[in-house]
C-alpha cells in the first residue's frame, strides 16, 4: 500500500501476556520462542483476528537466542500466519517492547501497515551460554582440519579453565558496572535510604497482590499450559508476595555493595521469564473491523545519557520529550506507570521529576517535570513485584495502562522505562 503523508491515529485494540515467573521455576523448560509463539497464537484466537489480516509482526528480546535471532520471523513461521507476513526483531534493553510498539505505530501512522502485532519476551531460564575465546578458536580450527591428528592438535593448548562456560554479561560493557552497581550509586548520590527502598518494594508487592485479587489482570494474562502433558497450568504471576514486611526485608543483606550498600534482592526486580504483546491498528481500520480502541498512542520519546553517571535515570530525560510532543505537562496525566528496575532507581527518578534544580541543570528547563501523585503512580505494582522479563516489560506496561484508561472511560497515561546503556523511553496514551 502507498505510504501516507498524513499521520494516522494509532489504537491499541487488544493485548495479552503470559504470567511472569521467576527464572528457573515453572517456565524453566521453555525458550523465549516457546513463550512468544504460544502467546501470539492465543492473542489472535482471543481477539478474533486472523493471521492473514496482520501486516507486520515486530518483536524483540534482550537475551537473544542464537538459534532464533530474528524471533519475530520465527513467531510468524511457527504460528497461524501466512508466510508472506512481514516480521523483524528489535532490541533496546529494558525498553525493547516499547520500541517494537513505537515502530509499529510509526508504520501505521505513515500508511505502511494497518495492523501490527508488537511485543517482546525473554527467558532468563535459558540464556545463551558461550565459551572462552581460546576454546571457541580450538573448535573452529578442529572443524576446519582435514584429518584426525590435525583435529586433535587443535585442542593441544586447551586448559581446564578454558572449558568453563561463560554466561551472558550482566555488566555494562562501557563501564564494567552492573545495573545493581548503578542502582547503588544512585541510592548514595541521591540520598535514597534502605528503609525507603524497602517500603517501596512492599508497596509494589501489595499493589500487585491487590490487583490480582481484584481481577485487574484476569483478561490480560493468559493461563499458560506447561508441556509435556499440558495438564499443569500457570494462571498467575508467581512473584507477588502478600507476606512482605519491613522487618523481613530489613534482614536481607545487600547484594552489590555488601559493606555499605542498600540494594537487596527484595528491593530489586528479579530475573524473570515471560512474554507480552499488543495489537495495534489504524483507528479507521479498528472501527471498520468492529474493534473498540482501548487507548490511542499520542506521543513517545527516547533519550540517552552517560552510563558512567546515573545509568537508570532515563525516565527523567525521556518523559519531557514525550510530554512536549503531546502538548502536555505532567499535570495533564491521570496515571503514571514507571518500570521498577530497582526501588533506588524509582525513587531517584521521582525525586528528579519534582526537582527544579534537576530540570535546570540536566534538562535546560526552568520548571520541574512535576511531582508524581502517589495515588496515581504504579497503581497495580510493577517490575519489582510482577517481574521483569527484559523484552516483555514495555508492552506489559502499555497493555495494563491501555486497559486502565478503557476501564475509566477515558483519560491519559504515561508509561516510561529506564534501560541498560543509559537509555530511557516514554509513551503517552489517551482514551
Amino acid at each position: 500500500m502507498p505510504a501516507s503523508t498524513t499521520p494516522r491515529r494509532v489504537a491499541i485494540v487488544d493485548g495479552l501476556r503470559t504470567p511472569f515467573a521467576k527464572s528457573g521455576t515453572v517456565f524453566r523448560d521453555l525458550s523465549t520462542l516457546d513463550l512468544s509463539s504460544t502467546l501470539i497464537s492465543e492473542l489472535l484466537a482471543r481477539s478474533g483476528l486472523e493471521g492473514k489480516q496482520v501486516d507486520r509482526v515486530i518483536y524483540g528480546s534482550v537475551v537473544q537466542d542464537v538459534a532464533a535471532p530474528n524471533i519475530a520471523r520465527e513467531i510468524v513461521l511457527a504460528g497461524p500466519f501466512p508466510e508472506q507476513v512481514d516480521a523483524y526483531s528489535v532490541t533496546r534493553a529494558c525498553a525493547t517492547s516499547t520500541q517494537t510498539v513505537v515502530n509499529g505505530a510509526q508504520a501505521i501512522m505513515l500508511g505502511e501497515a494497518d495492523i501490527v502485532i508488537a511485543g517482546g519476551a525473554d527467558s532468563l531460564s535459558k540464556p545463551p551460554i558461550t565459551y572462552s575465546d581460546t576454546f571457541v578458536d580450538a573448535l573452529m580450527r578442529s572443524n576446519a582440519a582435514k584429518d584426525l591428528p590435525s583435529k586433535a592438535r587443535a585442542f593441544s593448548r586447551i586448559r581446564p579453565r578454558d572449558l568453563a562456560p561463560v554466561p551472558p554479561a550482566i555488566a555494562e560493557r562501557s563501564t564494567g558496572e552492573t545495573m545493581g552497581d548503578s542502582a547503588e550509586k544512585m541510592a548514595k548520590e541521591n540520598g535514597i535510604s534502605r528503609e525507603a527502598q524497602d517500603a517501596f518494594a512492599i508497596r509494589s508487592h501489595t499493589k500487585a497482590v491487590e490487583a490480582w485479587e481484584a481481577g485487574i489482570f484476569d483478561d490480560e494474562v493468559m493461563p499458560f499450559p506447561l508441556p509435556s502433558t499440558y495438564r499443569d497450568v500457570v494462571e498467575r504471576d508467581t512473584i507477588p508476595r502478600s507476606d512482605s514486611t519491613a522487618e523481613k526485608l530489613a534482614t536481607l543483606r545487600p547484594v552489590f555493595d555488601r559493606k555499605y550498600g542498600s540494594v537487596t534482592a527484595a528491593n530489586a526486580s528479579p530475573l524473570t521469564d515471560g512474554a507480552s504483546a499488543v495489537i495495534l491498528m489504524a483507528e479507521e481500520t479498528a472501527r471498520a473491523l468492529g474493534y473498540e480502541p482501548r487507548a490511542f498512542i499520542v506521543s513517545y520519546g527516547f533519550a540517552a545519557l552517560d552510563p558512567n553517571w546515573q545509568l537508570l535515570m532515563g525516565p527523567s530525560f525521556a518523559t519531557p520529550i514525550a510530554l512536549d510532543r503531546a502538548g502536555m505537562t505532567l499535570g495533564d496525566i491521570d496515571v503514571v506507570d514507571m518500570h521498577e528496575a530497582f526501588a533506588a532507581q524509582i525513587l531517584s527518578n521521582t525525586q528528579a521529576f519534582a526537582s527544579r534544580e534537576f530540570a535546570e541543570q540536566y534538562l535546560g528547563r526552568n520548571e520541574a517535570i512535576g511531582e508524581i501523585d502517589e495515588d496515581t503512580f504504579n497503581i497495580y505494582g510493577g517490575s519489582i513485584s510482577l517481574g521483569h522479563p527484559f523484552g516483555a516489560t514495555g508492552a506489559r506496561q502499555l497493555l495494563t495502562m491501555a486497559n486502565e484508561l478503557n476501564r475509566r472511560g477515558g483519560g491519559t497515561a504515561l508509561v516510561t522505562q529506564c534501560a541498560a546503556g543509559g537509555l530511557g523511553a516514554a509513551v503517552v496514551l489517551e482514551k
